[in-house]
C-alpha cells in the first residue's frame, strides 16, 4: 500500500508520515492510486456536507468550498495560477513560458484566474446544496484527480529530472488504462454522461493547449489541469439541474 500513501501524501494536507524517500517505482505506481485519492476527497467533503445540513446556504457553500482548498493544501491551485501567469506572459514562446511557471510571485492574471476559478466553484457548489444533491459531490475529485493519471499516460513530461518525470517514466501503463476505465465506469453510474463529457472536452481542449506551447506537461500545469476539471465537473452538474 506503499504507493496509496505516498498519492495521498503528494495529493493532500493530510498527516502522512512515509517509513523513507521512496523508489522511483513505487512513485510512478503512485499514480494509479490517485482516482482512489480523489474518492477519499469526495467522501469527506460529501461528509462535511451532511454535517453542515441546515446551515445557511451561503455559509455552507463558503465552508465547504473552504474545506475543499484545506485538504489539498491549495497545491493545484498554485499550478492553475503559475499556468495562467505564463500563459499569458509567455506571448507563445516556449522558454519564456516555462521560466515565467517557475517565479514563485503571482501576477495579476493569476490572481484574477484564482478569483473566478473558485467564484465558479462556490456558485456550482450553492447550486448542489440548495438541490440536495451533496453526494455529487464526489464526482469532481475522482474525475479531476484521474485525468492526472490519464494526463501522464499519454503525454510527455518537458521538465526533465523533476518529479513529474518519475512519475511518467514508472508508470505501470497496462494497469493505469484499468484504472481509468473502471473510474468512468464508477463516475457513469453515479453521475450520467454530462460530467464525463464536460471533463472530456475540457481535457482535450487543455491537453491539446499544452503540447502546442509546451510539448508536454509540467507540474503547473498539470495543477491546472486538475483545478479546471474539477469546475467543468461541478458547471456540468448544477447546469444539469432542473
Amino acid at each position: 500500500m506503499l504507493p496509496f500513501w505516498i498519492a495521498l501524501q503528494f495529493l493532500s494536507s493530510l498527516p502522512v508520515t512515509l517509513p523513507g524517500m521512496p523508489e522511483p517505482r513505487q512513485t510512478g505506481r503512485s499514480l494509479l492510486f490517485y482516482p482512489l485519492v480523489g474518492l477519499l476527497f469526495g467522501l469527506l467533503l460529501w461528509a462535511f456536507d451532511t454535517l453542515l445540513q441546515g446551515t445557511q446556504p451561503l455559509l455552507h457553500a463558503a465552508l465547504l468550498l473552504s474545506a475543499w482548498v484545506l485538504l489539498s493544501g491549495g497545491l493545484h491551485l498554485d499550478g492553475l495560477a503559475d499556468s495562467a501567469d505564463a500563459w499569458l506572459g509567455g506571448f507563445g514562446d516556449r522558454e519564456r513560458t516555462l521560466l515565467i511557471m517557475k517565479d514563485p510571485r503571482s501576477g495579476p492574471i493569476a490572481v484574477v484566474t484564482l478569483v473566478l476559478v473558485l467564484l465558479l466553484k462556490f456558485c456550482a457548489l450553492l447550486a448542489l446544496i440548495e438541490a440536495g444533491q451533496g453526494a455529487l459531490l464526489v464526482l469532481a475529485p475522482v474525475i479531476g484527480r484521474a485525468a492526472l493519471l490519464a494526463l501522464f499516460l499519454g503525454t510527455p513530461y518537458v521538465r526533465p529530472g523533476g518529479l513529474g518525470q518519475a512519475l511518467a517514466e514508472h508508470l505501470p501503463r497496462h494497469a493505469a488504462g484499468w484504472v481509468l476505465a473502471l473510474t468512468a465506469a464508477g463516475c457513469l453510474w453515479l453521475g450520467g454522461i454530462w460530467p464525463l463529457m464536460a471533463s472530456a472536452i475540457a481535457f482535450y481542449a487543455l491537453r491539446r493547449a499544452m503540447l502546442r506551447r509546451l510539448g508536454g506537461t509540467t507540474g503547473d500545469t498539470a495543477g491546472a489541469l486538475l483545478e479546471l476539471l474539477e469546475l467543468a465537473v461541478l458547471l456540468s452538474l448544477a447546469l444539469s439541474l432542473r
